[in-house]
């Protein structure tokens, strides 16, 4: 589907618009009503509550500098996090602190990242949480940006958008959501994100983006925008991600290590309870390949981020490898 929406508007030889077509904000505004009860504020309007990026990584990498943040503060991070919001912040010249609470101190912070639900470790915020430091941005006045790209993979508990009503309630100021069509479309490749929320800071971001180029493919917009507007195919991936994840969970557990969180996501937060790097050998002694937790964090440098991104057939023979 999204292969037929691609190549029905290959014939594009304008530029594109950085604000994204009408059809495609429209596509972007339904979605986040229908699957994560989200409503934004005139996805169409002069001032846009919606616009896409170009994958979210590199909206996470550069969204510091589009903010106009660049030189002086701190960035908020979580504990355990994706690298690249602290790669971020050091290319803006801001310093990074790693806290999974609001800080009783705000003295210079200029940005908090949120991520649930989390890579590696794929643990999910409580609405109370969310609350809480949404609560805390608005009261100090720092943009408070929640990275959601696997907000549709939830397994044991159902993932909440800090665009939702229970935890925003119908104002968005100060709030920004990231999402991204590569886990739930299978279209990493296309390089296809959405970036949503306060329309005052997605503008501003906007107006940066535009002014260097950063423009997703008219081509990629109409394929995000077929994508957006169907769940069928979601849904079928999400089924292999699920089958996977069962087959490779039962047999890390059967091997004596114990997964930690993991109750979303597409990965499993793996540990036997020793030093990350002794479990990387480990497993390499047996053919598979995972990531050390160290590489998140200190916080993880006991646990080691098993994928299931891998095709049926090698997640397969990863769980027959553990079981041997």
């Amino acid at each position: 589907m999204l292969q037929d929406a691609l190549a029905g508007a290959a014939d594009a030889p304008g530029y594109p618009t950085a604000l994204g077509t009408a059809d495609l904000r429209r596509a972007a505004a339904g979605w986040l009503q229908r699957r994560l009860g989200v409503r934004l504020a005139d996805p169409l309007g002069a001032d846009p509550s919606v616009i896409p990026t170009v994958g979210s990584k590199e909206l996470v990498a550069l969204l510091p500098t589009l903010l106009g943040l660049r030189g002086a503060g701190t960035v908020l991070v979580p504990e355990v996090a994706y690298p690249t919001y602290e790669v971020g912040a050091v290319l803006a010249g801001l310093a990074v602190r790693r806290t999974d609470t609001p800080p009783d101190d705000a003295a210079g912070v200029v940005l908090v990242w949120l991520n649930s639900p989390g890579n590696p470790h794929g643990r999910v915020l409580p609405d109370e949480q969310l609350r809480a430091w949404v609560a805390w941005g608005r009261a100090h006045g720092v943009p408070v940006v929640a990275d959601e790209c696997y907000v549709t993979l939830g397994w044991d508990v159902e993932p909440r958008s800090v665009l939702h009503p229970a935890v925003s309630g119908d104002d968005h100021t100060g709030l920004l959501a990231v999402h991204s069509l590569s886990k739930q479309s299978t279209a990493a490749g296309y390089r296809a994100g959405l970036l949503s929320g306060d329309p005052a800071l997605v503008r501003r971001v906007w107006e940066v983006r535009r002014h260097l180029g950063l423009l997703v493919p008219g081509p990629v917009q109409a394929a995000m925008t077929a994508g957006l507007a169907d769940d069928t195919h979601v849904e079928a991936q999400r089924e292999r991600y699920r089958a996977r994840r069962e087959r490779l969970a039962a047999a890390v557990r059967a091997a004596g290590a114990g997964i930690d969180h993991s109750e979303a996501g597409l990965y499993l937060w793996v540990t036997r309870d020793e030093d990350c790097w002794a479990t990387i050998d480990w497993l390499a002694g047996r053919g598979i390949v995972a990531a050390p937790g160290s590489f998140y964090g200190p916080a993880g440098a006991r646990h080691v981020r098993l994928a299931l991104t891998a095709t049926d057939e090698r997640v397969a023979a990863a769980a027959e490898r553990l079981a041997g």
